[in-house]
């Protein structure tokens, strides 16, 4: 086998992206609080970015209009002579005034020079002053109450490794030998026992349990209400219960059906996770990016950005002049000249955003105007390849743009997402997207007959004789649980 180097020559087609380019996409899909992170971050790392603090009027101060300029020139001018009347108030009154015309020079030497005022405002610690402490875990709460319990040194510390292996909904899901045996010999099963049911009595009521049943147990003994018909009908007959065979139940305990639909009144006040009490908050604030508006007087809706908080960028003019001065040393110019590069390409991503989400949501009111005259069951089907047509962009520029966006507008906050998606004609041609789609299958059910309520092939058929056509049973079945809407049998009501 021979080696040998070759020269040789070739066509092909590469898209490279340049790093602006790069930035400008990642710029273009963040959500406005992930983008005021990524302002922030700049800020830190780029010397040459600022924010542009407008002036207030209460900094900005004129000359008074009845003092001529001449006089006020005068005063600065004049010379430092003591004076022997008026108590030489008027003196110091001047020394005071001294370094009044010093507070434009110290203004311009530049974004480097130290704090002068001691009592200025630091604004980061401010922030983390303001900034909320870390909600407790279930365990850490559990285990502050478990140190005051009064039990044996072995007790306490099954009690410690129960409370280690509970879930996040409170439940103990291993089995008590298991616990025994990953540990050495500290405690016993009984001990485990003991810890377990100490355990279940602290708050919030009901961690602890080993299933649904158990957990339901729990808060009826600790109820202050007599909960003993309530008890007998989740130890007796759970699983009819979860099945909806209120008949069944009623024969076996010898009642009637209203005594039953009480009583699972009562037990729906209890919760079934208790241990998600505790903890940190999931639920999220969403933040709108765009805000759509009705302009009633003129018929149309109004598109405008939510970014009010977000700071307007600038570069430093110091910076600006320090990259032309040849007094300045060279790499200390190649490094600035290259942070101004990267504030320009930041801010110019920023305006791009701006531009690209505002068109996008014009052309979405223009397709869903009557969503945002009507409602949901009149969205219509929109392909994001038509917006980005109308917009002029790639297709990709259009699911970056809507992704993780929500906006504002008169039926609440909606993800931009939520306007693109598929759908059908009725039978006189109508598109309805499957949003509208979903939308009619839960009016259907909210106004059925709860105690007949419908089965999948009854509402296809209710939607069908609606004027949707090209609709299967699968699909109202798939519809029906992204819903979470349970079958008819368990929505029947007795």
């Amino acid at each position: 086998m021979k080696l040998e180097m070759r020269g040789q020559m070739r066509m092909e087609q590469k898209m490279k992206l340049a790093p602006h380019m790069i930035q400008s996409m990642e710029i273009l899909q963040l959500p406005i609080l992930a983008l005021q992170e990524r302002i922030e971050q700049e800020l830190n790392s780029n010397p040459v970015l600022e924010m542009e603090q407008p002036e207030s009027p209460e900094e900005v101060e004129s000359a008074p209009e009845d003092q001529p300029q001449e006089d006020i020139d005068d005063k600065d001018d004049k010379d430092l002579v003591l004076s022997t009347d008026n108590n030489k108030a008027e003196d110091f009154e001047r020394l005071d005034s001294l370094g009044d015309g010093f507070t434009d020079y110290m203004s311009e030497a530049g974004p480097l020079r130290r704090r002068i005022h001691t009592d200025e405002v630091d604004k980061k610690l401010e922030a983390l002053k303001n900034t909320a402490a870390p909600p407790q875990s279930l365990h850490e709460y559990l285990a502050d109450q478990w140190r005051m319990v009064d039990a044996d040194e072995s007790v306490k510390k099954a009690g410690d490794m129960i409370i280690d292996y509970l879930d996040d909904r409170g439940y103990l899901t291993v089995r008590l030998e298991q616990l025994h045996n990953k540990d050495r010999g500290d405690f016993t099963v009984d001990d485990l026992k003991q810890a377990l049911g100490l355990v279940q009595k602290l708050e919030p009521t009901g961690v602890g349990a080993r299933d649904l049943k158990d957990c339901l147990l729990i808060q009826m003994a600790q109820s202050g209400e007599d909960m003993s018909f309530e008890a007998r009908l989740v130890t007796e007959h759970m699983d009819d219960l979860l099945d909806n065979h209120l008949p069944e139940i009623a024969r076996k305990m010898n009642c009637n059906i209203e005594t039953i639909n009480r009583a699972i009144e009562r037990m729906s006040k209890l919760d079934t996770s208790p241990g998600l009490q505790i903890g940190q908050n999931r639920n999220h604030p969403i933040t709108p990016d765009v805000i759509v508006e009705s302009l009633e007087d003129e018929g149309r809706y109004s598109v405008r950005l939510a970014d009010s908080g977000l700071p307007y960028l600038r570069i430093n003019d110091y910076y600006a002049k320090m990259t032309k001065d040849d007094r300045v040393g060279e790499k200390t110019r190649k490094f600035l000249q290259n942070s101004m590069r990267s504030a320009q390409w930041i801010i110019d991503a920023i305006e791009q955003r701006k531009n690209t989400l505002l068109k996008v949501t014009r052309t979405i009111v223009k397709y869903q105007t009557d969503f945002f005259e009507k409602g949901q069951l009149h969205l219509r089907p929109l392909p994001m390849s038509k917006v980005a047509d109308d917009v002029g962009v790639h297709l990709a520029t259009v699911s970056r743009a809507v992704s993780g966006k929500y906006v504002q507008c008169p039926w609440g906050i909606l993800p931009l997402r939520k306007f693109f998606s598929g759908g059908c004609e009725d039978v006189n041609g109508q598109p309805h997207s499957w949003e509208a789609v979903r939308a009619k299958l839960q009016q259907i059910i909210n106004e059925e007959d709860k105690a007949k309520p419908l089965n999948d092939d009854e509402i296809l058929d209710l939607l069908l004789r609606g004027g949707i056509k090209k609709l299967a049973r699968r699909t109202v079945a798939k519809y029906r649980k992204l819903l979470n809407i349970p079958a008819a049998r368990f929505r029947k009501k007795f």
